[in-house]
């Protein structure tokens, strides 16, 4: 589809890679952007139309596909890190990671794909992560809830193919954004991520592989376990 013309909501849009989005949709001429957050004053964007949504929050969700049915490409990208192991951390921050990073974008997409269809099917984008196909000492559950959105992604796809919606699933490594400022790592530009997730929606691909880490990780995911992971090991040791 073409984002020219389009009519946007970006979940997330306050800040970081959310952020980026809003301005790249303005750019490439959007007829209409809905920019979400839990806090609309928190959004500093012009000429977008700032929604309060927090997508762990049925009654808002459904509240916000009511008010946006023009909408023709959503895009999920809020999302959260909290740190927590899933065997000794605290359940209940394991719970607010599936909440937000799965049970998010799966509550949007659910009120919205009847809307998209209205609308001539248009597209989603989840941002997801490489940290879909691998967890490191501390990132046990939010790789399980990028995991779970990764397959959420495929599911949604094959579902939605009949109405003519086409889903993206965008993967990255670090990207230099708050959520990851105390990382001393080569980090990759929001702009640059955003402008890779709208190319995808406007070629038609299903996958956006947003960095060399997403790359690598993913062609390992053929390998032994073992190999994989010391693969990975290596890598970010050295």
């Amino acid at each position: 589809m073409e984002i020219n013309g389009a009519v946007a909501l970006v979940t997330g849009a306050n800040r970081g890679i959310g952020a980026q989005l809003v301005e790249q949709l303005k750019r490439r001429g959007a007829a209409k952007v809905y920019a979400a957050a839990r806090d609309i004053g928190t959004i500093r964007a012009d000429g977008v139309h700032p929604l309060e949504l927090d997508v762990t929050d049925d009654v808002q969700v459904r509240a916000a596909a009511a008010a946006a049915g023009d909408v023709t490409l959503l895009v999920n990208n809020a999302g959260i890190s909290t740190g927590t192991p899933l065997v000794t951390g605290d359940e209940a921050e394991i719970r607010r990671e599936m909440e937000t990073n799965f049970f998010g974008p799966l509550r949007t997409t659910r009120a919205f794909a009847p809307v998209l269809a209205a609308n001539g099917g248009g597209a989603i984008v989840n941002l997801v992560s490489a940290l879909s196909w691998f967890a490191t000492p501390g990132s046990g559950a939010y790789s399980a809830s990028k995991a779970a959105a990764w397959q959420l992604s495929d599911s949604t796809r094959l579902e939605l193919a009949g109405q003519g919606t086409h889903v993206v699933a965008v993967h990255m490594g670090l990207v230099d954004t708050d959520m990851v400022r105390g990382f001393d790592a080569p980090k990759l530009s929001p702009a640059v991520l955003a402008n890779a997730a709208l190319d995808a929606v406007e070629s038609g691909e299903r996958e956006v592989l947003g960095d060399d880490w997403a790359r690598f990780v993913k062609a390992g995911l053929t390998q032994d376990p073992r190999s994989r992971y010391d693969a990975i090991l290596g890598a970010l040791s050295a």
